[in-house]
């Protein structure tokens, strides 16, 4: 195990729950201004890490940014994560078409650059970037329920496609981690849509050459997935070698904390909706739950079963950390 993920184990109560777009709040900014700033982000991440008691901070988990820079449409508004539009290719024909763009285009320079100016202010803990998987990214480039059916019908095409998202992922992650970043948060979660069979072709080897050729022993990789059939691919997600397993809440995490390594860590799974839609109360029954299931494990952290709402309840998001001190003590 890395000492950057031993020293997370070793202080449990600090917990590392996805969250970045709630800092808006504390700024007084839209989303807007947040994903189109070096600046505003490192704020973000500073105004978390200061009001939270947080094992270490994470930057935007915007999975539109490596869409976009492919040349993906992406709708934009002021209060909301930017979401894909509209994709790259209406045929999966058109694959070898398809330009491979450098991290210098697009967003990409700003939330690198980011991270680089977080990793100069924020001192005491590690700094993660976040990035989309290569299956989700294809998803975005192409369209989700055709990607599926061409897994099929056009399985050349689409591994053509996965190599080329691949291949931009792996630059990607890498100047994050030239810029200073202590480890990656990869989310992959229309591959939890897929069946074993399936991911095992189309998802886990791509993320497996992400790993190989990005991690090191002061660079960690996080896998997060929350789709609902995670469990069926459970030994194939365990295979990869992540350092870091995150899930979401679609299941019980007790019932896959066993099937991962244990010299691994394993984070979830608190419904982040409750810290939008939920009470305190509720916000802090949930984190109770999953901590009675699952404290049990010496490899387990609490953590949000997936991206924190922008909108959520910063009261929410206290009882959370709250209720977590209390369960550490």
């Amino acid at each position: 195990m890395k000492n950057i993920t031993k020293k997370l184990l070793e202080n449990k109560s600090r917990t590392v729950p996805i969250l970045s777009f709630p800092s808006t709040q504390l700024l007084g900014i839209p989303v807007s201004e947040l994903i189109s700033s070096s600046e505003m982000q490192v704020k973000g991440m500073k105004a978390i890490a200061e009001r939270c008691d947080i094992g270490a901070s994470l930057n935007m988990m915007d999975l539109s940014v490596e869409a976009e820079c492919f040349g993906a449409t992406v709708r934009i508004t002021e209060n909301e994560v930017p979401t894909v539009q509209q994709g790259i290719i209406d045929s999966i024909e058109d694959v070898d078409g398809i330009r491979v763009p450098s991290i210098t285009e697009g967003r990409c320079p700003l939330y690198i650059g980011g991270v680089k100016k977080a990793k100069e202010e924020i001192k005491d803990i590690p700094v993660f970037c976040g990035v989309i998987g290569p299956y989700s990214l294809a998803g975005r480039l192409f369209d989700m329920t055709e990607l599926m059916m061409e897994c099929y019908d056009s399985p050349d095409e689409v591994k053509t496609l996965l190599s080329k998202v691949t291949e931009f992922l792996k630059n990607y992650v890498l100047a994050f981690k030239e810029a200073g970043a202590d480890g990656v948060v990869m989310a992959e979660p229309a591959a939890g849509l897929l069946s074993p069979a399936l991911a095992k072709e189309f998802s886990m080897p791509f993320v497996k050459e992400i790993i190989d050729a990005v991690s090191d022993e002061n660079f960690v990789f996080c896998y997060h997935n929350c789709g609902n059939a995670v469990p069926a691919m459970a030994d194939q997600i365990a295979e990869l070698g992540a350092d870091i397993y995150h899930f979401g809440n679609a299941f019980s995490l007790k019932d896959i904390i066993p099937k991962m390594p244990a010299d691994s860590v394993v984070m979830g799974n608190v419904d982040p909706l409750l810290f939008r839609s939920g009470t305190a109360e509720e916000v802090m029954a949930a984190t109770q739950k999953v901590f009675d299931e699952c404290s049990g494990f010496d490899n387990f952290m609490l953590s949000s079963g997936c991206d924190i709402p922008a909108d959520s309840k910063w009261e929410n998001l206290d009882a959370y950390f709250k209720k977590v001190k209390e369960l550490y003590v």
